[in-house]
């Protein structure tokens, strides 16, 4: 790090996709790094390891991924993080914070995936924090806000608000509209929100419509778009807003 990164987070769009790899992008997966400690993720869908790699962002020095819910495309890249550590001889603890249910579907999904690979000895501790709507938290020094957001998943999901070295991101998740995103934006730095479809009426997902109606609440200093359908990229901008593109860099 130099001089002129003091104070500076960095925000990666390793991964700015939808499940289904819309435009060929990667699943969810944003990696923050902060000025004076190790960086963190902020969700980790199934194509993790390989965005991260395509970024040239070592895995290895992640020291914590705070998860919006358990679908696969932004919980699903954990068994290949935690197992590319293990043989890579990380020592670096990890901490994983997300909803109630976190711990037993990530046992769930290392068995599913690696059999075996939940009990296996590893140089460094997976530490998993079980994060409830209107619940705070921190791991790796940065500090967590959560709410509920609507979209069901087994489990409760989250929109999840970060504090990194002074930095405010807000982050939507997967969600219908709620009235809690408003509080969630507030006076961040940046609001990274979903935006699957433009128009389309899809259950438990934010459209760019409902941004636009409810843009005045939205109080963050900016809005970067993410996890759009092909509906979404067909555009060439988004007036108003950022766009997320995999290997986009912010830096606020």
């Amino acid at each position: 790090m130099t001089l002129a990164d003091s104070g500076v987070v960095t925000i990666t769009f390793a991964g700015s996709g939808d499940a289904f790899g819309s435009g060929g992008r990667f699943q969810a997966c944003i990696h923050l790094r902060q000025p004076a400690g190790p960086p963190v993720l902020l969700d980790c869908g199934a194509s993790s390891l390989a965005a991260l790699k395509r970024c040239d962002l070592d895995p290895g020095e992640v020291a914590a991924v705070f998860v919006s819910h358990l679908h696969g495309d932004h919980f699903g890249g954990l068994p290949f993080l935690i197992l590319d550590g293990q043989f890579s001889h990380r020592t670096r603890p990890l901490a994983v914070i997300g909803p109630p249910g976190t711990g037993k579907r990530l046992h769930a999904a290392m068995e599913c995936l690696f059999p075996g690979s939940s009990a296996a000895r590893r140089r460094f501790a997976v530490e998993v924090i079980e994060l409830a709507p209107g619940s705070t938290g921190e791991a790796a020094g940065v500090q967590v806000t959560a709410w509920a957001a609507d979209h069901p998943s087994g489990a409760p999901a989250l929109s999840l608000r970060l504090s990194v070295d002074g930095k405010v991101i807000g982050y939507t998740g997967d969600t219908a509209w709620t009235d809690s995103l408003a509080e969630v934006a507030a006076a961040a730095d940046v609001l990274i929100a979903e935006a699957y479809y433009r128009e389309k009426a899809v259950p438990y997902h934010l459209r760019l419509i409902d941004l636009d109606q409810h843009r005045a609440e939205l109080a963050s200093h900016q809005i970067v778009l993410t996890h759009m359908s092909a509906d979404m990229l067909a555009a060439d901008q988004q007036p108003g807003y950022q766009a997320a593109s995999d290997g986009l860099i912010l830096r606020i």
